[in-house]
């Protein structure tokens, strides 16, 4: 395939291998690099998920890191990783069942299709003075490690092909993000997620808490009913396969 066609204004950095991609971005980014930079990588060889995990990055599946430049308080940098989970489920084939998965994971057929890290250097008076958002898809194979939590799942397809359709949809939802603000993201998102009512547990540090997929409120958070009331849950690993 030629090379993938980006949205206008958009720049591809592309490696053969690189330690992280986010790392590579980071850098670009604190040297003036332009919100839509993309550095993308055949393979990664020190690859990570959120909470340091080990991200496998053999060369096969998509592996890229975008700069973004959000303007943005700190607090409404996380937006940002709903917006990422909503451009990968824009790339999956139609037939397909796509879900997404508090805070920013994205399931096809079952299956883990996607990670996003995002992170964030913010500069004086709280503003975002850059947001790397690092997505992982699964193209041509799914890895199945031990110490995953679920199944991986595959697109299928070119990895060109993926990087393309990624870097268009996350131009979209970037800018129905800044013209309408979080709402419409967070409608989007519920739309993909899983049912309401359903029985979840989340993972707090030591901590294990047990209730019903009630939503997110209106700053991205997830909602719990639990046996003990509502709750309201900011940072934590959701082990339930609804949302």
């Amino acid at each position: 395939m030629s090379a993938p066609v980006l949205p206008d204004g958009w720049t591809l950095v592309a490696l053969e291998s690189v330690g992280s991609t986010n790392d590579e971005a980071a850098l670009l980014a604190e040297g003036g690099a332009a919100e839509g930079t993309i550095v993308w990588a055949r393979e990664q060889t020190g690859g990570r998920g959120r909470r340091g995990r080990h991200w496998a990055s053999p060369a096969g599946n998509l592996y890229s890191s975008t700069v973004l430049r959000p303007d943005c308080l700190a607090p409404r940098a996380t937006e940002l990783g709903f917006v990422a989970a909503l451009a990968v489920s824009d790339i999956v084939p139609s037939g397909r069942e796509v879900r997404v998965k508090w805070p920013n994971d994205v399931m096809v057929d079952g299956g883990k299709v996607a990670g996003i890290l995002l992170e964030s250097s913010i500069g004086q008076g709280g503003i975002v003075e850059h947001v790397i958002a690092g997505i992982g898809v699964n193209v041509a194979f799914a890895p199945q490690l031990p110490e995953m939590r679920y199944p991986g799942s595959a697109l299928g397809g070119s990895v060109e092909a993926a990087l393309e359709g990624l870097a268009q949809a996350l131009a979209r939802r970037l800018a129905d993000w800044r013209h309408h603000g979080f709402e419409g993201v967070r409608e989007a998102w519920l739309a993909k997620a899983g049912p309401l009512g359903a029985t979840v547990d989340v993972r707090l540090g030591e901590e294990l808490v047990s209730g019903r997929f009630a939503g997110l409120d209106r700053e991205g958070a997830l909602l719990l009913d639990t046996a003990a009331g509502p709750r309201k849950i900011v940072s934590g690993e959701l082990l339930g396969r609804a949302a």
